[in-house]
């Protein structure tokens, strides 16, 4: 096993201009896991589900290429997220969030996936995060997080970033981070925090990659319709982490190719809702649309 993804495995209830879902399958570590699948199996997930997750759910997750052996099952609700987008889609509004079995998570990674070398962990609480660094060994590690942990926890999401390689966050959450409003100069003290490399997700406006040694941007690929952005910025780090795994490379090259790869995948899941346009995807069309992407930013 060359990747392992730590994050929420949820139930999403959402509406969007182009329709809604009612307890989709969803939740950070199922999106990051089905994009980076694509690259690399399998994939160790380490999350928590309830009594309420279907059976056929583990069954979908294990056919698309997880190892659940780190998911625990237990006593209690899945974690299950209501909200809805509205205008261009760019901001989801939170109408409740019931978090169940995942508020007592306390995760017990396998050994397995403490000797993959490579490491997501998606959107969770920092401790939480600080808890999978302890028991794990990568040699390279991506962290995400969100507003809400900088908010409430910023100490001790800033002692795990410290810990970590990769940063990935939006603009919003890197100029709350930093207290930069300019983002090349948030992104240089995003760098001073510990991490090498800075993911930047700009939605519709592609993405960009920051390191001491420079600055890589890809645009988005410009999809047809947007249907749910819901994941998006999950399938993009799945991708992204993949495709470093499927290489076993960090260098310039690999985290430039990793970038486009995000991007496709990321391109896919606003397709369709939920996981369903990623889930029945073949490996021809990312290489198509990554081919196409490569044409589209050559000149």
């Amino acid at each position: 096993m060359k990747l392992g993804i730590v994050g929420s495995l949820a139930y999403d209830t959402y509406s969007t201009p182009r329709g809604r879902v009612e307890r989709a399958l969803g939740g950070s570590a199922t999106h990051a896991m089905l994009a980076a699948a694509f690259f690399t199996r399998p994939v160790g997930l380490v999350g928590v589900v309830g009594e309420d997750f279907k059976d056929r759910h583990l069954g979908f997750l294990r056919q698309k290429g997880a190892d659940l052996e780190g998911v625990a099952r237990v006593p209690g609700k899945t974690f299950h997220w209501k909200g809805r987008y509205q205008g261009d889609m760019g901001v989801a509004e939170t109408l409740a969030t019931e978090l169940g079995v995942f508020a007592s998570f306390d995760p017990r990674v396998p050994a397995s996936v403490a000797r993959a070398p490579f490491l997501f962990l998606a959107n969770i609480d920092p401790s939480v995060q600080s808890k999978v660094l302890d028991q794990a060994r990568p040699r390279f590690t991506l962290l995400d997080t969100m507003n809400y942990w900088i908010a409430s926890k910023k100490a001790a999401l800033l002692k795990v970033v410290r810990r970590v390689d990769a940063l990935i966050l939006n603009d919003q959450e890197l100029r709350q981070l930093t207290g930069e409003a300019v983002l090349t100069r948030a992104a240089r003290a995003a760098l001073k925090l510990g991490p090498k490399v800075l993911v930047l997700k700009r939605g519709e406006h592609g993405a960009s990659l920051f390191t001491a040694s420079g600055v890589f941007q890809v645009p988005a690929y410009p999809v047809g319709e947007v249907k749910d952005p819901t994941g998006a910025g999950d399938s993009f780090a799945g991708g992204f982490i993949g495709s470093l795994a499927r290489s076993g490379r960090v260098d310039a090259a690999a985290l430039r190719q990793a970038m486009a790869y995000g991007t496709v995948m990321a391109s896919f899941n606003v397709e369709e809702f939920s996981v369903d346009k990623v889930g029945r995807l073949r490996p021809a069309d990312i290489r198509k649309r990554h081919s196409e992407l490569r044409k589209m930013t050559q000149f």
